[in-house]
């Protein structure tokens, strides 16, 4: 069976030095892309108070750390960044990579970052508002000589970002579940579409619902390229998955049982069947979400058992 696997590396609660050992592995074996997400405190957390690298500066190290993955983010949230500095960014990473960058773009959800950091946390809709906005404006400067545009939270006036990416056409993802602006979001505007931790039920379900809004827009679904992030927590054995699995749980916290469908938990022939759900459910890539202190004999028999199966 067919799938791109790509390693989603939490930058938090870990060093400089174990990221980069992560992106070699990827890099030297064979994995579709490396990503990394945009916050500004470690999740899950008590307070937040646990380190936590910030993403453009990551992903440019990432970005000159390798040579053949694809490199990405799930997603930037556009409450942090007006979208004409997220453009720029973008274009320069695509530079960087040599035509190898992937632009996820979310809504934002973890209000204690924007209060604590000074930044207006509107409600929902207008943050959703503000993703569609900004999936037009970043769109346009990629690939556009300017760009101008007059919205009702971001305007620009003949705006030039130069230069532009190695890409002509540089894929953006639009990241998340919410049924009525997200994937309406993704199906109006999205090249791919990426979630995080739904178990493959409520994947195929997801994207059942972006088939019905791209059916309402006149938009061919097989032209939105369909990704899902699950959590890596395997073990190399029976006896060795039941260790992870507490690994996992006391990670969590009472967030384990909400999020234990889209975990990867088991042996590694379990974890085959799990990942060939999600195939059978739409999903065209699958990455494995990697959080310190990172499971490095898993990942291992990942490489080894698991991920041959899906080449």
């Amino acid at each position: 069976m067919k799938l791109n696997i790509g390693m989603h590396t939490g930058p938090q609660r870990c060093t400089f030095d174990e990221l980069r050992r992560l992106w070699r592995i990827a890099d030297s074996t064979g994995f579709y892309q490396v990503s990394v997400w945009d916050h500004f405190y470690d999740d899950p957390s008590p307070d937040g108070s646990g380190p936590n690298h910030e993403a453009v500066s990551t992903l440019a190290a990432l970005a000159s750390e390798t040579k053949n993955v694809r490199v990405g983010v799930y997603a930037f949230c556009v409450g942090y960044r007006h979208p004409a500095v997220l453009a720029k960014a973008a274009a320069t990473l695509d530079q960087m990579s040599n035509g190898r960058f992937e632009l996820g773009l979310g809504a934002g959800w973890y209000e204690r970052e924007y209060r604590t950091y000074g930044i207006p946390f509107p409600s929902v809709g207008v943050r959703m508002d503000m993703l569609e906005e900004a999936v037009q404006i970043i769109k346009s400067m990629l690939t556009k000589r300017t760009t101008t545009f007059k919205g009702k939270h971001y305007q620009l006036e003949n705006a030039f970002c130069e230069p532009k990416p190695v890409q002509k056409k540089p894929k953006i993802w639009v990241c998340g579940a919410g049924e009525k602006r997200t994937l309406n979001i993704a199906a109006k505007y999205g090249d791919a579409w990426n979630i995080p931790y739904p178990s493959p039920e409520v994947f195929g379900q997801k994207c059942q619902v972006l088939d019905d809004w791209c059916a309402k827009l006149g938009r061919n679904p097989k032209d939105i390229y369909r990704t899902v992030n699950v959590g890596l927590f395997m073990g190399t054995s029976a006896a060795d998955a039941k260790k992870k699995r507490q690994v996992f749980e006391e990670m969590f916290g009472e967030r384990a049982a909400v999020q234990g469908g889209g975990m990867l938990l088991g042996t590694p022939k379990e974890v085959v069947d799990r990942i060939g759900a999600y195939a059978d459910a739409g999903a065209e890539g699958l990455n494995i979400v990697l959080r310190a202190p990172f499971l490095w004999d898993s990942l291992q028999t990942f490489i080894e058992e698991v991920k041959p199966a899906f080449k």
